[in-house]
C-alpha cells in the first residue's frame, strides 16, 4: 500500500533558517518549560520561527501557547482538527518558512545550542538529510518510580539498540533520531508523515528516507530533555499503545521497522508458546521457565548497574518491576497490534502521546 499520503504539499517561500514545529494534545505541564527552551536559544530569533500545532486540547495548552505568541511575533499557535501527531506534523510542514524544519514534542526541553548546533552541522554535512540529537528521559517527580522510570528508557535492557536514547561519543549515523530535523526539500521528494500512523510515524518516514538512499545522522553531544510518564500504569499504557503501533503499520506500509521493535513481541509469543505446550511437555514446561529465569537474570543485573551508579540500592528492586512492565506491555501491545493486522481491523485506534 502507498506509504505517501495524498495532500498536497504547498510549497513555502524560505523566509527563515529553521523552523521548530510542536505537536501538542494537553501539555499545560510542559509546554511553558519547552517554550521558554527556545526563548533562551543562541541563535538569532529572527532566523527561526516556533509552530506550535495543538490537536484540540482539552486543558490549558492552546492558552499558554497563545499568551506566548502575543509576546514573540516568531511563535505561532495553529490548529489541528484531526488531532493526532502526524497531521500535526503535516501541518507544521504546509506552513513552515524555515530551509530545516524540526520536529519537537511538547513534553521536553531543548538545551541552549540545539538551534545552532543543528544549522551548524546541516551546513558542514551537506549529504545528510536529516539531523537528530540524542534524547535524555527525565523525571520531573521526586518519586522513585518515576526516577526508575526515566533510568529505564536510557539503559540498554529497556532502549535496546536506540543510539538516541543511550549516551553517545561520536557523530554517527543510524536508523532515527530523537528530534529529527530536516531539509524542508525532503518531504517534496519522499512525501509527508503517513497519517495512517497513529504512532511510529516518523520511524516510518525514516525508512522512506534512507530506502532513496538518504542519510540520518545522530548528534550525541546534544541531549533533549524528554519528560515519560511518572507513574507504573500510565507508563504500561503508552508501552502497550507503542506496541501496538510497532505492527499494525504493516496495515498500511510495505516497509517494516528496526528487527528491535518486534523483540518484545518474540519474548512475550515464546512465553505463550512454551506456556501452552508446557502443559502437555516437560520440555516446554523447562524452556518456558528458563525464559524466565534468564529474563529475570539479565533484568536483575542491569538494575544492579543502575543502581551502584546512581549510587541508590532501593532502584536494584524496582528497576525489575520498571523493566517488567515495558517489556510485557510493549510485547503485549505488539501482540494486539499483530491480531489486528491479521484480523484487518481497519479501525482506528485513537492512542495519543
Amino acid at each position: 500500500m502507498e506509504a505517501i499520503i495524498s495532500i498536497k504539499f504547498m510549497d513555502k517561500k524560505e523566509e527563515k533558517i529553521i523552523s521548530i514545529v510542536i505537536p501538542t494534545y494537553n501539555e499545560q505541564n510542559y509546554i511553558k518549560e519547552c517554550l521558554n527552551s527556545f526563548l533562551h536559544q543562541d541563535y538569532p530569533k529572527e532566523k527561526m520561527e516556533i509552530l506550535v500545532v495543538d490537536g484540540m486540547s482539552a486543558d490549558k495548552t492552546k492558552e499558554l501557547a497563545l499568551n506566548y505568541a502575543k509576546k514573540y511575533p516568531f511563535i505561532k499557535v495553529l490548529d489541528n482538527p484531526k488531532r493526532f501527531t502526524p497531521s500535526g506534523f503535516n501541518i507544521g510542514i504546509k506552513n513552515a518558512k524555515g530551509k530545516y524544519i524540526c520536529f519537537v514534542g511538547g513534553h521536553s526541553k531543548a538545551p541552549r545550542n540545539y538551534v545552532k548546533k543543528i544549522v551548524y552541522a546541516f551546513e558542514k554535512h551537506k549529504d545528510v538529510d536529516c539531523i537528530g540529537v540524542r534524547s535524555k528521559a527525565t523525571s520531573l517527580s521526586k518519586s522513585l518510580i518515576s526516577k526508575a522510570i526515566a533510568l529505564s528508557l536510557s539503559s540498554w535492557f529497556g532502549a535496546g539498540s536506540a543510539k538516541f536514547r543511550r549516551e553517545e561519543d561520536k557523530t554517527k549515523f543510524t536508523d532515527t533520531v530523537a528530534q529529527p530535523c530536516y531539509r524542508r526539500g525532503v518531504f517534496r521528494e519522499i512525501g509527508l508523515f503517513n497519517e495512517n500512523l497513529i504512532r511510529s510515524q516518523d520511524m516510518e518516514l525514516n525508512l522512506r528516507l534512507k530506502k532513496k538512499g538518504k542519510k540520518i545522522l545522530l548528534i550525541p553531544n546534544i541531549a533533549f530533555n524528554y519528560y515519560p510518564k511518572n507513574n507504573l500504569k500510565d507508563f504500561f499504557i503508552h508501552n502497550f499503545e507503542d506496541g501496538i503501533w510497532a505492527v499494525y503499520p504493516l496495515k498500511f506500509v510495505e516497509i517494516p521497522l528496526c528487527f528491535r521493535h518486534y523483540i518484545p513481541l518474540i519474548f512475550v509469543l515464546s512465553l505463550i508458546i512454551s506456556g501452552l505446550f508446557g502443559i502437555f511437555s516437560s520440555l516446554f514446561s523447562f524452556l518456558f521457565s528458563l525464559i524466565i529465569f534468564l529474563y529475570f537474570l539479565t533484568s536483575v543485573y542491569f538494575s544492579a548497574k543502575i543502581a551502584i551508579k546512581e549510587k541508590d540500592i532501593r532502584l536494584l528492586a524496582v528497576m525489575p518491576i520498571v523493566f517488567a512492565v515495558r517489556h510485557f506491555g510493549y510485547g503485549i501491545g505488539s501482540l494486539i497490534g499483530l491480531i489486528k493486522l491479521i484480523k484487518g481491523d481497519g479501525r482506528k485506534k485513537k492512542e495519543r502521546n
